[in-house]
């Protein structure tokens, strides 16, 4: 029988515990023995969902990191926060599921890969798209030749306009200073596919993208900061209570559901908590009431080695 990993988990959210930490709970492979994240409300929750025992359950990194917990170490922390986390699983001798992108700054990036040389952790970036039925069938379509000689590759990054706002307007990843661009935060498993297609090096890049809509100077005339308290509340398409309050009663209310668990800690979800959510949180500022800056729309042209050409688009405004 093959050994059964052992995980520890740092970042507790919709990614390091919601996604990979309940599929590594249901797979007998894997067993999650460790848990850190700032929020005790997080902990509370998946220590009881996984079977956490109490002494291995922090809200400090500091202390999680005093000593190896297990053989796998699952980092889903913010943006800025990955490669300083990485560095210091990787000095305990950790195995490495790393949540992407791995970090907007390039020199970060270098120090990363002495770190892997020096300890010798294997370190696995999210881009879990590379492994998802559809995209592995269409890979191996362009290996085999099946639909003749790759040219150009045309995509498009569909940013939902309700996830625009959740995520990039109001959300953890408005502020490009605070986490990383949009072209990283977004579209990095976009780049990530190109050039996983083209199958070479890139050669020449250009890129454009600009804040166009969710500004003050595109505020309706007569509408409010925070959604609760405005006119527009039930027509806007942006509306807090229609994007978490509407949109969870449209699915049936189920106990658990993203984003609303994001707006707030509550489980089983209720209207009351998603409403109490959305009026304490940024959550519930009108979009274009907000402190963001990352762009809406962008652009990206490719030109790879190997002749390939690829170009990208990213657009916040898509059903």
């Amino acid at each position: 029988m093959s050994k059964v990993l052992t995980v520890a988990i740092l970042g507790a959210g919709s990614r390091g515990a919601d996604s990979y930490g309940k599929l590594m709970n249901e797979d007998t492979r894997f067993k999650i023995v460790a848990l850190c994240d700032v929020r005790k409300a997080k902990i509370d929750r998946f220590q009881e969902v996984f079977n956490v025992p109490q002494e291995n359950c922090f809200l400090d990194e500091n202390d999680f990191f005093k000593t190896k917990l297990a053989d796998v170490c699952v980092i889903a922390t913010q943006d800025k926060d990955h490669v300083r986390h990485c560095l210091k699983a990787l000095e305990l001798g950790y195995d490495i599921l790393l949540e992407k992108p791995i970090t907007p700054v390039l020199d970060e990036c270098y120090q990363l890969i002495e770190a892997q040389k020096k300890y010798g952790g294997k370190v696995i970036v999210c881009h879990v798209l590379r492994y998802a039925p559809a995209y592995v069938k269409l890979d191996q379509m362009l290996k085999d030749n099946i639909i003749g000689q790759l040219i150009n590759i045309h995509a498009v990054e569909q940013v939902a306009y309700w996830h625009q706002a959740h995520s990039y307007v109001r959300g953890n990843w408005r502020k490009s200073e605070e986490t990383s661009p949009m072209i990283m935060a977004k579209c990095c498993h976009d780049l990530d596919l190109i050039q996983h297609y083209a199958g070479s090096k890139c050669k020449y890049i250009s890129s454009f993208g600009k804040l166009n809509f969710f500004k003050k100077e595109n505020q309706p005339e007569g509408a409010s900061d925070r959604c609760q308290t405005c006119k527009f509340k039930d027509t806007c398409p942006y509306s807090a209570y229609r994007i978490y309050v509407e949109r969870w009663e449209k699915y049936g209310s189920p106990e658990i559901m993203w984003p609303q668990d994001v707006v707030t800690d509550v489980v089983p979800l209720t209207k009351d908590a998603i409403i109490e959510g959305i009026e304490k949180t940024y959550y519930g500022q009108c979009v274009f009431a907000c402190d963001n800056n990352v762009v809406d729309t962008q652009e990206t042209n490719i030109l790879f080695e190997n002749g390939v050409t690829a170009n990208l688009l990213m657009t916040a405004f898509t059903q």
